[in-house]
């Protein structure tokens, strides 16, 4: 099966990535044809600072390989890289209709968290569609909330195979573990444009800040609380073991036990799972070079495909090359 994500070089990943959706990106490594991309072109609807952009592209790339993408069996390159996905964009923008993009939930999110709508934040689905598309993707891994994007996909490919004959896949959802919906230190679900994210690669000082600041509620020591309802045990309960968890879910509901306990065991927990992955980031940072070259190379195998298939949207559409 051919796998298509991406992820926008917005800042450094967060916990609620990694549970959300990296650590199944990694899994679904094995047995497949994955091609992971980092979406810099639509990360310009928020990021407008070129040498940040490319900082952040590249801190990306290093993200995907410490967290333990394997670059013979995904392909791993930024989007710009494949400019055939620009082409298809504007080919697909002439068959989605207004009313579709009118009703995309993402857009009418972000511009409620205060970006300034412009063409790219509303046009964001149609290129989204293209890179899933020019691909022939087969699946593509979203979450419970983000189901909306895939179908908007499904349609734009539809209706131009309706209009210009069978030349797209139309591609399958993989729903990712729909448990893993993270909570942020605010309770809210784990987002950057929150400001509530815990960092993948966060450690020391900064890392015990924020797991000590999880907001909780005011219950006292000695009462009974709802562990379904608390942000700490939600989080720990993603790292610990099953015996563990079932341990403070226990302690939680038999009361006596206080939130900073359950935060410094989510401390160490969290300092511990993600330690051999800051060690690996630490050691592929000294080689700059092979980083670039798996880009390169991921954005080799994914142009190529590419081509070939902007080729036969050219033939179908009426827009052949004339060389």
């Amino acid at each position: 099966m051919r796998i298509l994500s991406g992820i926008q070089p917005s800042g450094r990943p967060h916990v609620g990535n990694y549970f959300g959706a990296l650590r199944q990106y990694i899994t679904l490594q094995a047995g497949n044809e994955p091609f992971y991309f980092i979406a810099s072109y639509h990360a310009l609807t928020a990021v407008q600072d070129a040498p940040l952009l490319r900082e952040y592209t590249v801190g990306v790339a290093l993200d995907f390989l410490a967290l333990g993408l394997d670059p013979q069996h995904a392909a791993l390159f930024a989007q710009q890289d494949v400019p055939e996905v620009t082409e298809l964009a504007w080919i697909l923008s002439c068959v989605t209709p207004m009313g579709l993009l009118e009703r995309a939930v993402s857009y009418k999110d972000k511009v409620a968290q205060g970006l300034i709508p412009n063409h790219g934040l509303f046009a964001y689905p149609v290129l989204q569609a293209a890179d899933i598309l020019v691909y022939l993707s087969d699946l593509v891994p979203v979450g419970q909330d983000q189901k909306q994007h895939l179908e908007m996909t499904r349609d734009i490919a539809g209706k131009f195979n309706q209009q210009f004959g069978e030349v797209f896949v139309i591609p399958e959802p993989y729903i990712l573990d729909s448990t893993a919906v993270v909570p942020g230190i605010d309770g809210r679900k784990m987002s950057k444009s929150y400001g509530n994210e815990i960092g993948i690669f966060d450690e020391g000082s900064a890392l015990k800040k924020k797991v000590m600041s999880i907001v909780t509620d005011s219950a006292p020591v000695e009462a009974p609380k709802d562990p379904a309802e608390s942000t700490p045990f939600l989080l720990l309960s993603m790292i610990a073991s099953e015996e563990e968890t079932a341990e403070w879910e226990a302690r939680y509901k038999a009361g006596g036990m206080g939130y900073g306990e359950v935060k410094k065991r989510l401390l160490e927990l969290i300092d511990g799972y993600f330690a051999p992955f800051r060690e690996r980031r630490r050691e592929l940072e000294k080689d700059p070079a092979y980083v670039l070259d798996v880009l390169r190379e991921g954005g080799m195998r994914a142009r190529a495909v590419a081509q070939q298939v902007m080729r036969r949207v050219r033939e179908a559409t009426g827009l052949p090359t004339t060389y």
